[in-house]
């Protein structure tokens, strides 16, 4: 899992034109009046101080922002994160503006402009949101602008959640096309075991993405105001790592160390090619309508050979789903496939599977998923 490196990639890391940096509730908050959590200035002003100096240096900062429900708290008097969803949402009404307030104030000291961009789960999972979203930020970008990205809390529900903020910075890694992702949050990077409960040694270097999912993490969750945790954190740096995006974890007190390309925290290589947005998008942000359930000859055709799906090889089909779906591929067995575009409605795919090409219509002799529309799992 660990292995020697000589800091060169940390360095490519640290001379990266474009990153993306998250950072989580519980390193931008402090005890507040009452026992509540409020907003740390003093922490924020440092973020900004670091990504105002990286972006004189010539470089574009996207800037992934925890916080808005914690910054709710103090001043709805409520001593802890709330647990039903509407004084959740209340909470992030109200802290999202002090929120924004605090790192626009920052950030106007370095004579930097800020924009908010407040997503939810559902406008990734939607092409056409999707492709909005990252022409605002490209647009942003092109405009000196730091973007600031946060989950919309006020609105999201528990179906349209992302469930973590770390998962929505891989996402927007490359959604802009990032070379690099920095995770920051009041742990110094990634350990062999969870230190809480006993000696435990900082993992410096992770190329392996498997052993991503092998790492101890229980217990490792940030307490009070923060939804992640190492765990979130590694799922995001497989994510990310996968898609041709440099990774390190470490504290936000190291910031400035690791967006500079220092040997600190954990880093996480590059492990696979950039891959097209619709791909990426299809695999990881995309939510599906229904299952297609393939035979072992499908299977081998759709994911060994990558051809497209014919309906000869499809065995049963699951959920309603229309044209342009997206709909996950299932082997036999259950386990998934793929994910891809369907190029025909449910009712018509169940008409025609296990048919040979020649025995369909004219009209329905079209793949049922073009092979450049497949992302495979």
């Amino acid at each position: 899992m660990t292995t020697e490196h000589d800091g060169a990639e940390h360095a490519a890391l640290g001379a990266a034109k474009r990153i993306v940096v998250k950072v989580g509730s519980s390193s931008l908050t402090k005890p507040g009046s009452h026992g509540a959590t409020g907003l740390d200035v003093e922490r924020i002003a440092f973020l900004a101080d670091v990504v105002a100096e990286t972006v004189a240096g010539g470089r574009e900062v996207v800037l992934v922002s925890s916080g808005a429900i914690a910054a709710g708290l103090e001043p709805l008097a409520l001593r802890r994160r709330p647990r039903d969803l509407a004084t959740q949402q209340a909470a992030a009404s109200v802290g999202q503006l002090l929120l924004a307030e605090a790192y626009a104030s920052a950030f106007a000291r370095h004579g930097l402009r800020v924009g908010q961009v407040l997503l939810t789960a559902d406008d990734l999972q939607r092409r056409t949101h999707h492709r909005n979203a990252q022409r605002n930020l490209d647009r942003l970008l092109g405009l000196g602008v730091i973007p600031i990205v946060n989950e919309n809390d006020a609105v999201a529900t528990d179906e349209i959640r992302f469930g973590d903020n770390d998962r929505l910075a891989a996402l927007t890694a490359h959604l802009v096309s990032a070379q690099g992702l920095v995770l920051l949050s009041d742990v110094d990077g990634v350990y062999d075991a969870n230190p809480a409960k006993g000696p435990a040694n900082l993992i410096p270097v992770i190329r392996d993405v498997r052993d991503l999912s092998q790492i101890d993490t229980s217990g490792a969750a940030s307490a009070g105001v923060g939804t992640g945790g190492m765990a979130t954190k590694l799922n995001s740096a497989r994510i990310a790592s996968g898609a041709g995006t440099s990774v390190i974890i470490t504290s936000t007190a190291l910031a400035r160390q690791a967006i500079a390309g220092h040997r600190v925290g954990t880093f996480v290589p590059a492990m696979g090619k950039r891959p097209p947005l619709k791909l990426f998008w299809l695999r990881w942000a995309s939510e599906p309508r229904g299952q297609i359930m393939l035979d072992a000859g499908a299977v081998r055709a759709v994911a060994v050979r990558r051809s497209s799906l014919l309906p000869a090889g499809i065995i049963d089909v699951r959920g309603n789903f229309d044209a342009g779906d997206a709909v996950e591929l299932i082997a036999a067995d259950g386990a998934p496939i793929a994910r891809g575009l369907v190029q025909y409605p449910s009712r018509a795919v169940g008409a025609m599977m296990g048919k040979q090409t020649q025995e369909l219509d004219v009209d329905n002799r079209r793949e049922v998923m073009h092979r450049d529309d497949i992302a495979v799992l």
